[in-house]
């Protein structure tokens, strides 16, 4: 018997392998852009610790295996980024590193339009000081 479920972000943007390939550009971009020096700053030198955590988070935020609340808890993402100075820079330079790694993954163009969005006011939400 087939199972009838409504596909997800998750299915749609190439499951796991594709979520590991945008996290992978995502912190390229991050550690090689000289726009991106303000939130790299904010990362430590080796940056494997938060490649996993952004891979596993996006894992289940795009609606896949819910594996940062498996192994971490509930997100609470304001609470956990609340250390770090986050103002409109940075949430452009981390949107600047995801936009540039989001058009490396293979996706429909309206799809990757609303993740985009959808990841931008994410990024907004992040947002805990006034430039």
């Amino acid at each position: 018997m087939t199972e009838n479920r409504q596909l997800t972000p998750y299915d749609h943007i190439g499951e796991e392998a594709a979520i590991l390939s945008l996290v992978e550009r995502f912190y390229f971009y991050m550690d090689t852009l000289p726009e991106a020096a303000g939130i790299r700053a904010m990362h430590a030198a080796d940056l494997s610790a938060a490649h996993d955590k952004l891979f596993k988070f996006l894992s289940g935020w795009l609606g896949g295996p819910d594996l940062f609340v498996q192994e971490y808890g509930h997100p609470r993402l304001r609470q956990r980024h609340f250390p770090f100075a986050i103002d409109a820079a940075a949430r452009d330079q981390w949107m600047l590193c995801m936009t540039k790694a989001l058009d490396e993954v293979s996706m429909a163009a309206n799809f990757r339009e609303n993740l985009s969005q959808a990841l931008q006011q994410l990024a907004t939400h992040m947002i805990n000081q006034s430039e």
